[in-house]
């Protein structure tokens, strides 16, 4: 970042000045809110949850519960690759519904 000389403004001008970057810093922080706001919705649409579910749910592991969810997908090309339908979605899935296959084309 390019150094600015503040030593030609006066003091009027200095607060002028910070007044303006206080405003663009507020501006700037609401964007990014609203960017993590939609990458959040969007997450939670493409697992098909709420974004209440999907905040309820994070970490709300019971300590001592180790149980393991069945898969509900499975990858047609290989039958080893399976996902439980929570989490990421693997590449291979993402790349079916790329390609125009659903969620249903992938059901175990």
């Amino acid at each position: 970042m390019a150094k600015v000389d503040l030593s030609d403004y006066n003091l009027s001008e200095l607060k002028g000045l910070q007044a303006e970057i206080e405003k663009e810093i507020k501006a700037r922080q609401q964007q990014e809110v609203t960017k993590a706001r939609e990458q959040i919705l969007a997450i939670a649409q493409s697992l098909g949850v709420s974004v209440e579910e999907l905040i309820a749910n994070s970490g709300a592991k019971s300590k001592g519960s180790s149980k393991k969810v069945q898969a509900q997908y499975q990858n047609p090309a290989d039958n080893a690759q399976m996902w439980t339908g929570r989490g990421r979605q693997p590449k291979w899935i993402a790349e079916g519904l790329a390609g125009g296959k659903s969620l249903d084309d992938f059901r175990i």
